[in-house]
């Protein structure tokens, strides 16, 4: 008999979790749905997107477009910082993408939470 697949949201929030628990902050419950909650996991400096894929790969796409729109929120939510984590489908290490400007500014304050 055949296992029935893993649902994304499930694989998703079990990122989400991860990446919370890791960065100190929380997971945004509904952070699609709302017009005023937004990200996956929010710090108190962070607005955070996260993009998972469903099988291991070893290489994913990174767009533009979740960057674009993790910005506007991450300023309507009046965070310091946005940053996109993604990981390649291996239930292993998770990767932070973002601005270098960005990083750079967190490497002189030298407070990364």
């Amino acid at each position: 008999m055949k296992s029935r697949p893993v649902p994304t949201r499930r694989v998703s929030k079990a990122q989400e979790k991860k990446v919370a628990k890791l960065m100190n902050g929380r997971v945004q419950s509904n952070s699609g749905a709302t017009p005023f909650l937004k990200g996956d996991v929010v710090t108190d400096k962070f607005l955070i997107e996260c993009k998972t894929v469903m099988k291991p790969q070893t290489q994913v796409t990174i767009k533009k477009e979740w960057f674009t729109k993790n910005e506007e929120e991450r300023f309507a939510m009046k965070k310091d910082y946005s940053a996109v984590v993604f990981d390649f489908g291996d239930n292993d290490d998770q990767f932070i993408a973002m601005k270098l400007k960005d990083f750079n500014l967190l490497m002189m304050e030298g407070n990364f939470e």
